[in-house]
């Protein structure tokens, strides 16, 4: 069976679980065969506190718009229900992971930890060893891969998780289906073919001529190899 991939984002009152900050909006969004669907789970949340004013500069949520809004516990079941089996993609994991559980735990010490029904893949980890020394954030990352048509006045949980959706899609370009170890690093082969490259991603690759002494060289050592190992090199069929 397939597995099952979530792109996931929040948004907060503030940076700090331990100063009593909360979570005041999810968003996730499902994505079956590298297609974002029409499946997906959004809320905003009373947090029983004040934002921070630089929380507000940045998602530009304010205590008011969330006087009506549900508190955590009275969608926990919900969020559970929508995640529990999936793959989540997260940029920045520990910290949306962080205050998902913390959550989790002030809802209900019944309710298990994230790690416990999910496997989670940090896009932010995957886009260091791809472009290290590089910025990485969301924002640089859909610069970078020219993600355009969305509204970037404010970050917002449900928007950046569209956004990171299309990011992350760049970062696994070539893959059919998002199969990868859940450290980041290793990707499954297994599920490439050869028609599903991303062909934006081919159109924006370098050509790069060949010189007469590169092409000499590479003879050389074909002929190397098939006068050492008496066979036909396999690269003369290609």
């Amino acid at each position: 069976m397939a597995k099952k991939y979530i792109v996931l984002d929040t948004e907060t009152t503030g940076l700090e679980v331990k100063a009593g900050h909360r979570v005041i909006e999810i968003g996730a969004v499902l994505v079956n065969d590298r297609k974002k669907s029409e499946d997906h789970f959004h809320t905003y949340l009373n947090p029983s506190r004040l934002i921070d004013e630089e929380a507000t500069k940045v998602h530009g949520i304010n205590n008011s718009d969330l006087e009506d809004s549900p508190s955590f516990d009275e969608i926990a079941e919900e969020f559970i229900e929508f995640i529990d089996g999936a793959t989540l993609v997260i940029h920045n994991a520990p910290f949306d992971i962080g205050f998902l559980n913390n959550e989790l735990q002030m809802a209900s010490s019944n309710f298990p930890n994230i790690e416990e029904i999910c496997e989670v893949e940090d896009s932010l980890l995957i886009a260091r060893d791809k472009y290290p020394g590089q910025r990485n954030s969301l924002d640089a990352l859909a610069q970078r891969f020219d993600v355009t048509g969305y509204d970037r006045t404010f970050h917002g949980a449900l928007l950046d998780a569209n956004i990171l959706s299309d990011v992350f899609m760049h970062l696994t370009g070539g893959q059919s289906k998002f199969e990868f170890m859940t450290n980041g690093n290793a990707l499954n082969s297994e599920k490439i073919k050869h028609t599903e490259v991303d062909e934006q991603l081919l159109k924006n690759l370098k050509v790069v001529n060949t010189s007469k002494t590169d092409i000499n060289s590479h003879e050389a050592k074909l002929s190397e190899i098939e006068n050492k190992y008496k066979i036909d090199a396999i690269w003369r069929k290609f």
